[in-house]
């Protein structure tokens, strides 16, 4: 028997990899190390986040005062489609996707996920269809602009005749892909590769939300990817799933796709709530208050989340029985949100508080979130629904939860998780500047649309008369994201500045309790140097602080396999690629199916070379 401390003294184990570690692109390229596939959607996402944001600045410009002129028509209304698509799959999704591939594993003290390609074959199926989604601009010279729900008919072909339309159904149904493929993927890696010790009630907060996102992404995606397959077929064959005139049923689209968007909601908050419930008893000095129930709450949103899309519908015409069905869900599952509000509390109450950015932007979360939640809770009463369904008081609600909630626990999390990742810390003084620019423009920005809303604002305008009663609130609302604008470039800043240049942060530098900050930061390509022992929730404050505990100490002699890198997942997720591009240039082409057949060949062979591979 040995305490932890022994294990300083304990001799490396031998570590073998099939082929040379490789380095430069080639290495990025080919990669399934779960560590740098994170990186790698960290990156799109932030990068996302900036493309995001500078849609809704010129959104905001337009709307800053009355009768403008700047972005009109089709083209607002392909900034308000590209503007949520963006921040919702190409920025929160993969910020998401890049926790959960670099964290997940440490967190549990696995070497990797259970399918190490199958997670690069994730990455470079979001990449490529990131690119997608964003080429109409380049192709057509216009974005989509029928919104992120893409409600039918108004996205058939009689509707929306160019191909702008096409290159958002290709790039999502490549996401979906991506989204059901990792979620299988995590659902397997942390059911099966925990350590030893490591009960469910011994995983940490993070990682259970983690799970619980997993499961949403693999029963969540397949309805939008049926629904997607529908339209695609519609606009590209002439088939009419969604054509009133032929038979078909524009409603069919918004239940497939609200079967998913709520659920989706969940997807963006879960993680925040993880890292918020990770980041206050770090820095409150106490083990998270009520931790079970934390844990229970969020798998019991994860399972009613699937039974609220309907108060999307109320407007619809449903009918009294599906309205109050509905309505009771939506306020059902106020409950244990309620519960995560009070825990994280009574983790507050009384502590011995400190205040890194991190810890700002985990206690802001709260506050803000609830906002939202309530603003939320109000529509599960259809008749309020109805009076504010267009209006911008939505607007507001949904910013609060997904910005002020999902985007600043995001943010929490860089400050908190970025040193095990880089091996520097952050600065502190510019993640202050960062926390106080963005909180004050989010306020200033979303606060007013309840207002607005309220007025009699409708949702997705380009203009406005001047006396209408709107100016002030739409003034101060574009004034608010010039806030938020200069926030987030100060982290950008800080986060390029800081990723070789800043203080070492050492192994452990917040003194946290969980088994990522048992290694190194940043972490060797197998993780740990000894495979760790979990004795309760807090695994690593019970190594430094309760005195005499004595763990048995593991094998360290042991060999220690890492899977080899490979081109295969990428030349999948390439075939893919070729299958969209034939389907794209089908109406355009001669012969452009010819693409892809060969895509589909290709797609054998690739599996069947991976498959054959050596691991």
């Amino acid at each position: 028997m040995a305490s932890i401390a022994d294990f300083a003294g304990v001799p490396k184990p031998v570590y073998h990899q099939d082929r040379p570690s490789l380095y430069g692109v080639k290495d990025w390229l080919t990669t399934v190390d779960h560590k740098k596939i994170g990186i790698l959607y960290g990156a799109a996402g932030l990068f996302y986040m900036l493309v995001g944001g500078l849609e809704a600045l010129l959104m905001r410009l337009q709307l800053a005062k009355p009768d403008q002129h700047l972005f009109v028509g089709d083209t607002f209304n392909g900034l308000v489609t590209m503007h949520a698509t963006t921040m919702v799959f190409l920025a929160v999704m993969p910020m998401i996707a890049g926790f959960s591939n670099y964290f997940v594993p440490l967190m549990i003290g696995a070497r990797d996920v259970a399918f190490p390609r199958l997670n690069a074959f994730s990455w470079w199926t979001f990449f490529f269809g990131s690119l997608v989604l964003n080429s109409s601009l380049l192709f057509v010279q216009e974005f989509p602009s029928a919104g992120w729900f893409a409600y039918a008919p108004l996205t058939t072909k009689d509707f929306h005749p160019d191909m702008a339309m096409d290159f958002w159904w290709a790039g999502l149904t490549m996401l979906a892909i991506s989204s059901m493929v990792a979620g299988v993927n995590f659902v397997v890696t942390i059911l099966n590769m925990r350590a030893p010790g490591m009960t469910l009630m011994r995983v940490p907060v993070l990682t259970w939300m983690m799970l619980v996102i997993q499961v949403l992404l693999a029963f969540s995606f397949p309805p939008i990817t049926v629904g997607i397959i529908f339209l695609a077929l519609d606009r590209t064959f002439g088939t009419v799933f969604y054509k009133t005139a032929m038979g078909g049923d524009p409603q069919l689209w918004q239940h497939l796709f609200w079967l998913f968007g709520h659920p989706e909601v969940y997807v963006l908050i879960l993680p925040s709530m993880g890292m918020v419930s990770e980041i206050l008893p770090v820095f409150a000095r106490r083990p998270l208050f009520g931790q079970h129930a934390v844990i229970f709450s969020g798998v019991f949103i994860g399972f009613v989340g699937f039974g609220v899309w309907g108060h999307h519908m109320f407007t619809t015409g449903m009918g009294p029985i599906a309205d109050a069905a509905f309505a009771s869900t939506t306020a059902l599952i106020a409950i244990p949100t309620g519960v995560k509000i009070f825990n994280w509390l009574g983790t507050l109450w009384n502590a011995k508080l400190t205040f890194p950015t991190a810890m700002l932007f985990a206690v802001s979360f709260i506050p803000m979130f609830t906002i939202g939640g309530l603003s939320g809770l109000m529509h599960a009463s259809p008749p309020l629904d109805l009076q504010q369904h267009n209006s911008y008081f939505v607007v507001a609600h949904f910013h609060y939860v997904l910005v002020g909630g999902a985007l600043q626990g995001l943010f929490a999390g860089f400050y908190f998780y970025l040193p095990k990742i880089t091996g520097r810390m952050l600065d502190e003084t510019l993640g202050k500047i960062h926390f106080w620019l963005f909180l004050i423009g989010f306020n200033l920005t979303f606060f007013p649309m309840h207002m607005l809303g309220n007025n009699g604002m409708p949702r997705r305008i380009y203009t406005y008369p001047a006396d209408a009663g709107w100016n002030t609130e739409n003034l101060i609302a574009t004034i608010g994201v010039f806030f938020m604008t200069a926030g987030t470039l100060v982290f950008a800043y800080n986060v390029i500045v800081n990723w070789r240049k800043g203080k070492l942060a050492g192994n452990d530098p917040w003194d946290a309790n969980t088994l990522e900050w048992l290694t190194t930061s940043p972490p060797p390509l197998h993780n740990f140097d000894f495979t760790p022992t979990t004795l309760s929730e807090r695994p690593l404050w019970d190594h430094k602080y309760t005195p005499g505990l004595e763990i048995p100490v593991p094998t360290t002699a042991e060999e220690i396999h890492m899977p080899s890198p490979s081109w295969k997942p990428m030349w999948v997720s390439s075939f893919i690629l070729l299958i969209i591009i034939g389907l794209l240039l089908y109406n355009l082409v001669p012969f452009a199916w010819t693409l892809s057949v060969v895509g589909a060949l290709g797609i054998i062979g690739s599996v069947y070379a991976w498959v054959t591979e050596p691991v």
